[in-house]
């Protein structure tokens, strides 16, 4: 090599170490993504003279972020699936003659650990070998700073949006906490036992226990459609109303009629609520009660089992209800009541059927005397076996409520 072929190459080194420190600035000087692709585009154009260049990038799906000097708009072009996996440099008289990249000399993969990342393809390099390679290594060495910074923005991008999710997850999750009451009665006369089973951290589903007065509850579960932060959210307004129309009145049909209104007014009928209200007197030994569009609770008394389906259709999806009936049982002095959601009776086994109603109604003929906890328990430990491998599809409530007359426990 003689003398100004060795200047030449020092200058060409000194500028190309120049553009990758500039580069490098540009980076700690945390520039957009967008930026970064200009200054590789700006890059290699000034300082390698290329004639043609698509740089193609894996985000999530494969899209051309840089193009320059080709016939095909690269921007809009989808990449062939046979360079997806390209691990090493190839000359494109490697691929048949369908290929779409025929005007350019050669593929350059940029790789992370183990993955392509992004696709460089380049033509109109220097024809002279040596200055082919050092170009080769120039566009190799650009590329991986680019790419591998921009993942790191995405990689940062996404921590950060995952945190902020997590935050959102907690609250909400704290929210969801206030809904259920803190200590349901257990008491020789009464017995109020809930299970919960959240599908996911946060769910739509709501049960409640609320004393009235001496001798009058409330016992509610609900169901919104939906799942996730929005219904925990939804649920939780719509149990502030439930407590404070309680405080106003007792009479469930108004209760429900207003319940019904607001849900439409906060959701405009884009989502529902399936709802389950009781309320009884310890004294007058009656259980009034509306089912709007929920999974029909069982009711075992000494007159054998009852499903109590009396009410009207699900709240929300209509203003107003186009019926409304509600329930009355008299002589109720000694009970047990089941109620649930129905992610207990959709649950799936692995022949694709469905655990059911009947499969509760037998359990509770069959376990009449046991104490509700216990019913509770068989009860999940028999649905875990139904499922088998199959994973739960949806949240599971369960709500007891069982009335002795003499105050004698089982």
């Amino acid at each position: 090599m003689d003398e100004l072929e060795l200047k030449k190459l020092l200058e060409r080194k000194e500028l190309e170490l120049n553009a990758l420190l500039e580069v490098t600035q540009s980076i700690n000087n945390n520039v957009s993504e967008d930026s970064l692709y200009k200054i590789f585009n700006f890059t290699l154009r000034s300082n390698l003279n290329l004639k043609k260049l698509a740089l193609f990038v894996l985000d999530e799906v494969w899209n051309c972020k840089v193009n320059f000097g080709t016939h095909t708009p690269f921007h809009k072009h989808q990449l062939d699936d046979r360079f997806r996996l390209i691990k090493r440099i190839h000359q494109m008289s490697e691929f048949d003659e369908e290929c779409d990249f025929h005007e350019f000399d050669m593929v350059i993969p940029v790789a992370h650990k183990t993955e392509t990342l992004a696709l460089v393809f380049i033509g109109g390099l220097h024809p002279n070998n040596y200055d082919r390679d050092e170009s080769i290594k120039f566009i190799q060495a650009l590329s991986n700073i680019i790419i591998v910074a921009i993942e790191n923005k995405k990689l940062a991008r996404k921590q950060l949006e995952q945190e902020a999710f997590r935050k959102e997850l907690e609250i909400a999750s704290d929210v969801q906490q206030f809904l259920f009451p803190e200590q349901l009665p257990y008491t020789n006369r009464l017995k109020v036992e809930a299970s919960y089973l959240p599908h996911d951290r946060v769910g739509g589903d709501y049960y409640d226990y609320i004393p009235i007065n001496k001798n009058q509850f409330l016992i509610c579960v609900a169901d919104v459609s939906g799942k996730g932060i929005p219904a925990a959210l939804m649920m939780s307004n719509f149990q502030a109303s439930l407590r404070t129309l309680l405080r106003q009145t007792p009479n469930l049909k108004e209760i429900v009629e207003a319940l019904n209104y607001q849900v439409m007014e906060n959701t405009k009928g884009e989502k529902f609520i399936t709802f389950f209200g009781a309320i009884y007197d310890l004294s007058l030994k009656t259980m009034v009660y509306v089912n709007a569009g929920h999974n029909p609770p069982i009711l075992l008394d000494k007159s054998g089992v009852q499903l109590l389906e009396e009410g009207c259709t699900v709240l929300g999806a209509m203003n107003p209800l186009p019926f409304l009936n509600e329930g009355f049982i008299p002589n109720l002095d000694e009970f047990t009541l089941l109620a649930y959601t129905d992610g207990l009776t959709e649950t799936v086994n692995e022949k694709g059927e469905e655990f059911g109603v009947q499969a509760l109604v037998n359990y509770l003929q069959a376990n009449q005397t046991k104490d509700i906890r216990t019913m509770h328990q068989d009860i999940i430990v028999s649905l875990d076996g139904f499922k088998g491998r199959n994973s739960y599809r949806d949240d599971i409530t369960i709500l007891s409520c069982r009335v002795e007359s003499f105050g004698v426990s089982n």
